[in-house]
């Protein structure tokens, strides 16, 4: 019998071809299925809302936030009629009751809280002797801290991302490590009532990062440094002042040293110590700022000021 060679047929020509399109729609379809797969149980969104208290009085605020990644829309009904499409506020509530507070985000994911307003209202014992000092804006990965200002024998601080007590003290430095609006609780004392401090963290800024180019006006250097000391010693936010001139200047070096002239006086100390005193001294005036470059780099690794005191507790306080 005359094989297929040599009757001029190719030999399982067809079967191949069949073959490799097998192959080619069984892996589409497995990389179809593997993509639903992951996408219904590994990417599936979730709400990420919050409410300050839970239980208020009349004349207290019901804060609300939502932090939902890549959330686009927000409708917070307030059980009452009353509704709001802003992703962070307040709203206060006019009769006493029980509540039911529910976010829409995106149309799709719901988030429901009870809410109980009692008719008390309690103004005369009020935390007006605790009080807390600090940044209202953050940035992820960089450190915030806060003071509690008044007389306490324990100190509790809840930063809002972990859902439990974090630091204990009348100090607290905590890093963020996801944007989004958080409500920093302080509890002292076992008290059943906590002071709050709201605060908006941010991913870094990417403008940030590049120091002033070669050739640009050593003037505009030494006028954007001073000017932005001069606001941490004003008691601007401290955060948006402070990583600026980090990032900008020292390539995210908080430990640059730092050469200070105050009142006569010569003292040596790093970047973050020297405006955490700023914060704090007082009456501090900034005459000059200059910065010097690494070689081959456009970074900064010296910083020398010139500043003048009104009062006896700017950084001379330090030792």
């Amino acid at each position: 019998m005359q094989d297929d060679y040599n009757s001029g047929r190719p030999i399982n020509t067809n079967r191949q071809s069949y073959l490799f399109l097998y192959i080619i729609v069984t892996i589409l379809l497995l990389a179809g299925l593997i993509f639903l797969l992951k996408s219904s149980l590994f990417d599936k969104r979730t709400i990420n809302a919050r409410i300050l208290k839970d239980e208020i009085f009349l004349n207290e605020d019901l804060v609300y936030s939502d932090n939902t990644a890549s959330a686009k829309s927000w409708l917070w009904e307030f059980g009452n009629g009353d509704r709001s499409k802003q992703q962070n506020g307040s709203y206060r509530f006019k009769k006493p009751g029980a509540y039911i507070v529910r976010v829409t985000v995106d149309g799709n994911l719901q988030q429901q809280f009870p809410i109980n307003v009692k008719d008390t209202v309690a103004t005369a014992v009020r935390d007006t002797l605790l009080t807390i000092n600090g940044p209202t804006r953050g940035i992820v990965n960089e450190e915030v801290r806060l003071e509690a200002q008044g007389n306490a024998r324990i100190y509790e601080w809840s930063f809002g991302e972990t859902g439990r007590v974090d630091i204990k003290g009348p100090t607290a430095l905590y890093v963020y490590h996801n944007p989004g609006t958080y409500f920093v609780r302080l509890r002292v004392d076992n008290n059943s009532r906590p002071i709050y401090h709201k605060i908006l963290i941010t991913n870094p800024d990417s403008t940030f990062n590049t120091i002033v180019a070669p050739g640009e006006s050593e003037q505009k250097v030494v006028d954007d440094i001073r000017a932005h000391l001069q606001a941490i010693a004003n008691g601007s936010d401290f955060n948006n002042h402070y990583y600026y001139l980090v990032n900008k200047y020292f390539c995210g070096d908080e430990k640059v040293t730092v050469n200070i002239e105050n009142n006569g006086d010569s003292k040596q100390t790093d970047f973050y110590s020297y405006c955490m005193r700023l914060t704090f001294g007082g009456g501090v005036t900034i005459d000059e700022a200059e910065v010097a470059l690494k070689a081959k780099s456009t970074c900064s690794n010296l910083l020398t000021v010139k500043q003048h005191s009104s009062t006896t507790t700017g950084i001379k306080r330090t030792k």
